[in-house]
């Protein structure tokens, strides 16, 4: 019967240490602010960390369109039809997209541009590229010289589906005695818009039959193939034991390995930082508790006179710094969620189009990182309270209540 009768009283003495002393009203204010500063530290490190993480999956999605899961390449003389073959037989959940690719300069009345065309099976890519399906959606591709071509290109050449666009290629060809690039107009089937205007004005499609036509292409041997997989990472060291010596294969994470790495640096020193705001709001906490035990030395004496062990004691001061944190991590989490939802609604910041491949900020706290943000406080909490409370704990009544 002893236990509930000890919690009462703990939970008694506590609600009474939180309300306002006027006597001391220095003690009150510093535990608002401690309250205050956890709040906004939580509230900052969620938004923080969403917008990074919205950011970085933007990037993501953005640079799948042109940077695809998985690229097999060759090291020497192209990839043969049975290597494809051989794929598709040994993982027929995969997505293949065979090409050929070569340089270009695209040249109109409006200008000129240099580009990389890919010669592919529009039928193919399509599956693999949701950017290329959507421009091509509702075209018949009737044409083997048919090019689609990106949006910024589209507009710095004033080119438009159904114009014609000539492109030299870097290859020669023989003209009498001399040799000229190779060129040839191209019809504009379509425009894709992938939203990053370096991939919009760098890249250009066309079909196999095109490249195999013009630059003399195999077409028992391709460039290079491209292969979507939602398993990137396990499937890449199954595919390279297919591979024969010659042909190597690379994954979306080693072509951008140094900017995805960069960005997760980024991260976790926005984590690392907005913590501090956390930890200079504990001290407060730290700071409120001591000026309470100080104030209130003579009623923590009466109470060991009157019978409440140290344990007691040191747990009323202990529950009082983590109602104190625990209320600021609570309002904390709402006001980031409400942050969120109003920068998820509401198109408050804009941002470069070009750059970030979005207008709109993008926003999306994972579930790992908002509960790394509420561990760390946690623990910030934890730990500030506990110093006090022990301080509290080892109150001598005697020699209190003797210099009373």
């Amino acid at each position: 019967m002893a236990a509930p009768h000890n919690a009462h009283f703990i939970r008694k003495i506590v609600k009474h240490y939180l309300k306002y002393d006027k006597e001391n009203p220095f003690i009150f204010v510093s535990a608002v602010m401690a309250f205050l500063g956890i709040a906004a530290g939580v509230m900052v490190m969620m938004i923080a960390l969403g917008i990074t993480n919205g950011i970085q999956k933007e990037f993501k999605e953005r640079l799948f369109v042109m940077n695809y899961p998985l690229t097999v390449v060759s090291y020497a003389d192209g990839i043969g039809t049975n290597i494809v073959q051989k794929i598709e037989k040994h993982f027929p959940a995969l997505k293949l997209s065979p090409y050929y690719t070569t340089q270009v300069i695209s040249k109109n009345e409006h200008g000129i541009q240099g580009s990389m065309v890919y010669g592919v099976n529009f039928a193919k890519e399509a599956a693999i590229n949701k950017v290329f399906a959507k421009a091509t959606k509702e075209q018949d591709n009737s044409s083997k010289y048919s090019i689609v071509i990106g949006d910024t290109l589209s507009v710095d050449m004033g080119a438009k589906v159904g114009e014609k666009l000539l492109l030299y290629f870097s290859e020669q060809q023989a003209v009498g005695f001399a040799t000229m690039p190779l060129q040839k107009r191209f019809l504009i089937d379509s425009i894709f818009d992938s939203g990053l205007q370096a991939y919009d004005k760098g890249i250009i499609y066309t079909t196999h039959q095109a490249l195999q036509s013009l630059l003399k292409r195999d077409k028992e041997k391709f460039d290079g193939i491209h292969i979507y997989s939602d398993k990137p990472m396990e499937m890449i060291k199954k595919i390279r034991a297919l591979l024969p010596e010659d042909v190597g294969i690379e994954g979306w994470w080693q072509q951008n390995g140094n900017f995805f790495t960069a960005m997760e640096m980024e991260k976790k020193v926005y984590f690392l930082v907005l913590l501090f705001i956390i930890l200079i709001a504990s001290l407060n906490i730290i700071s409120s508790l001591l000026m309470t035990v100080m104030s209130r030395h003579s009623e923590i004496a009466l109470m060991r006179t009157l019978g409440a062990t140290q344990k007691e004691i040191q747990s009323i001061f202990y529950r009082l710094g983590l109602m104190i944190g625990s209320a600021g991590i609570m309002i904390g989490t709402l006001l980031g969620l409400i942050g969120i939802w109003i920068l998820k609604t509401f198109d408050i910041i804009s941002l470069p189009a070009d750059v970030y491949g979005s207008s709109k900020l993008p926003v999306d706290l994972s579930l790992g990182d908002f509960g790394l943000i509420i561990l760390g406080a946690s623990i910030i909490i934890m730990l500030s309270a506990l110093y006090p409370a022990k301080k509290a704990a080892s109150t001598d009544p005697l020699n209190v209540l003797r210099n009373e």
